[in-house]
């Protein structure tokens, strides 16, 4: 299977995930360019946002890989992450380690709650994310593990020195949260209760997923305008006092080029520059101001339909702030305020995206803002005029 090929079957099981798990389009990508890229992603979240489901199902898409996957705590020993004491061996008095089955031989790895590993497996585990080494408790040479990238999750970011080391070791950081969309939430619930049809399962093998990280994805052209764009964005961070390492910006390149591949495309483009929103923030408070400067180096749509984003999250706010009154009041207000601006902004959305595409530009940013129109126009149209949520869809 040539670059090309691999790349598409990559692109078609993306889609295949996005449409299996609802808003999570932008999550599912940001996972696949993560693991092309050879490096390793943080979902953070409230527990039951799919998270683990999301990385089982990823994972399973590529034929012939190993697949491991722990749920983290202060008791957490190295040996239950990287391979246990063979017991049968113990007892002929040779100490040695069963690896099959653990970290050591997985080539994806998912990590529950990474920042409860233990003060015993710390180190064991920096060494693992970073340079995919394990040393055995006995001493001996240490092993190289076939990981080619970790996803992990928290409900929460980390606390303390420990914690904090390893939360700098991942490039990628995600914010996964409930579902809003009112129709959406209905979908969940009906496939709770009906048969659900076997899903289309696109693969690709492992050897293909290696090529891809280790020759194809290097090999695609950085522009000396995208090097300039970066240095442009460093400094318009820099000035709202958000610096990220040298090391983190190196290893952020890895990450356009595999954008870029994912698309079928030889060289990096200016849309390939939004994945460093998920790259560039320390704490979610400072993810909206690094996505606005992304996204204005990116196209100028994108930077208006956040603005129009602000618009959107002001009329959820006052939505939830109405909770508990009449049917009256909330039909009064969604007649005076939130229909009319609702629907403007809908209107310039599809404007945006209109010029945007036939300008060549990313529409990603715009999509969604788009989704969060509706989904706010949905619980709207539920939640203050008692509209059936499973009839919504239909009427967005």
């Amino acid at each position: 299977m040539d670059a090309q090929d691999a790349a598409e079957k990559l692109r078609t099981i993306t889609g295949e995930l996005s449409e299996r798990f609802y808003e999570r389009d932008d999550v599912v990508r940001t996972l696949m360019v993560t693991l092309l890229a050879g490096q390793h992603s943080l979902l953070l979240g409230p527990p039951g946002t799919a998270k683990s489901e999301m990385a089982r199902e990823l994972t399973g898409r590529f034929e012939g890989a190993a697949y491991w996957e722990i749920l983290l705590s202060k008791f957490t020993a190295p040996t239950r992450m990287f391979g246990p004491i063979d017991v049968a061996a113990l007892t002929q008095g040779e100490y040695r380690q069963v690896y099959e089955g653990r970290a050591t031989t997985a080539h994806v790895a998912f990590i529950d709650e990474i920042f409860k590993c233990s003060t015993a497996a710390l180190n064991e585990t920096l060494g693992y994310l970073n340079e995919r080494i394990y040393h055995p408790e006995n001493g001996g040479e240490p092993i190289h593990c076939p990981l080619i990238g970790a996803i992990t999750a928290s409900n929460e970011l980390p606390v303390g020195e420990d914690s904090a080391a390893i939360y700098d070791r991942l490039l990628v950081r995600i914010e996964v949260g409930y579902l809003e969309d009112p129709s959406n939430f209905a979908a969940l619930v009906r496939s709770a209760v009906s048969r659900p049809q076997a899903p289309t399962r696109t693969t690709v093998e492992l050897a293909a997923l290696r090529h891809a990280v280790t020759e194809a994805v290097p090999a695609v052209a950085v522009p000396d305008a995208i090097v300039d764009a970066v240095c442009t964005l460093r400094a318009a961070l820099r000035r709202k006092e958000l610096v990220a390492s040298d090391r983190r910006w190196r290893q952020a390149v890895a990450l356009l080029q595999a954008s870029a591949y994912l698309d079928g495309r030889e060289e990096v483009a200016e849309a390939d520059l939004s994945v460093l929103t998920h790259v560039l923030w320390d704490s979610p408070a400072q993810r909206p101001t690094v996505e606005r400067e992304v996204l204005h180096l990116v196209n100028p749509d994108a930077k208006e339909a956040l603005d129009l984003a602000d618009t959107i999250d002001e009329l959820e706010a006052q939505l939830d702030a109405m909770a508990g009154q009449s049917r009256e009041a909330l039909s009064e207000w969604v007649i005076k305020k939130a229909h009319n601006r609702l629907a403007m902004a809908g209107q310039r959305l599809e404007k945006l995206r209109e010029e945007a595409v036939s300008s060549g530009r990313s529409t990603a940013a715009i999509d969604r803002v788009t989704g969060r129109q509706r989904a706010v126009r949905a619980r709207v149209l539920t939640e203050a005029l008692g509209v059936d949520a499973s009839t919504v869809q239909a009427q967005l």
